[in-house]
């Protein structure tokens, strides 16, 4: 059985769809799916889906993409979203120079703000990184009291050599349907990642794996990535090891 630790049921696109994804869990070979929220609202939905679906939870959070909208008061919201039993984990939060959304220093303070929170609500972090690699990296090692809790790199996409950088921390990364991409070339990558830090998503509605490339994503489409990883990986027990790793860094699920 898989863990999708990373999904946005959340999302317009899969919100009706919810309580039929969660019927078919079992079949799909998933035993918990984790939605990811990335403002106030999407947090809050986050939870209500985990309410009312017992293999769901819920991780909060500012995305880096919403950082210019922060106000002082959604921090005290999150704090008191993450007094629920069904919240893992505290995201996505981060740093994305790639879009660049919000401005680059905002972006950063939002980030750092949220570092805080998380170890005061006694969270694990799940980082969205983005062409700021070496800034998020040093950004860690500044703020390495606040680490308690773990963290995830989630959808990771930097290179071997901030795997063993970001291994400092003990950190985790999550693989995504980016790695069956025909250019992804990330086997390279992937073996540099410890097996007992290495976590499987979907990222559904977004990311969507071959062989169903240019569709809308679903938590039951993990099989592909879990099959990539087979390929490459043929000794391995993907979705045990995967799964195990899951419930140790998100220990509230256990």
């Amino acid at each position: 059985m898989y863990i999708d630790t990373h999904a946005h049921l959340n999302d317009e696109r899969l919100l009706p769809l919810v309580q039929q994804i969660a019927a078919d869990m079992d079949k799909d070979q998933l035993s918990h799916v984790i939605n990811v929220g990335w403002d106030l609202n999407s947090s809050k939905k986050a939870i209500e889906i985990a309410e009312k679906n017992e293999s769901m939870f819920a991780i909060i959070g500012i995305h880096p993409h919403d950082s210019s909208k922060t106000e002082q008061n959604d921090y005290k919201l999150l704090y008191d979203f993450s007094k629920n039993k069904k919240v893992v984990g505290y995201g996505e939060i981060g740093l994305d120079f790639f879009h660049n959304l919000s401005p680059k220093e905002i972006q950063e303070k939002v980030f750092k703000d949220q570092i805080e929170i998380a170890f005061s609500a006694k969270l694990p972090l799940v980082l969205h990184v983005r062409e700021a690699y070496q800034l998020a990296y040093d950004i860690l090692k500044e703020m390495n009291k606040f680490l308690d809790y773990g963290l995830v790199l989630h959808c990771y996409s930097g290179s071997s050599d901030m795997v063993k950088k970001f291994s400092e921390f003990d950190a985790y990364f999550s693989l995504g349907g980016a790695i069956t991409f025909k250019n992804a070339k990330k086997e390279n990558v992937a073996s540099e990642i410890p097996e007992e830090r290495l976590l499987l998503e979907t990222d559904c509605p977004y990311m969507t794996p071959v062989p169903k490339r240019g569709e809308v994503n679903y938590p039951k489409y993990i099989k592909y990535v879990g099959d990539k990883l087979a390929e490459w990986f043929p000794d391995r027990d993907i979705a045990r090891t995967t799964s195990d790793n899951a419930l140790r860094i998100f220990s509230r699920m256990r």
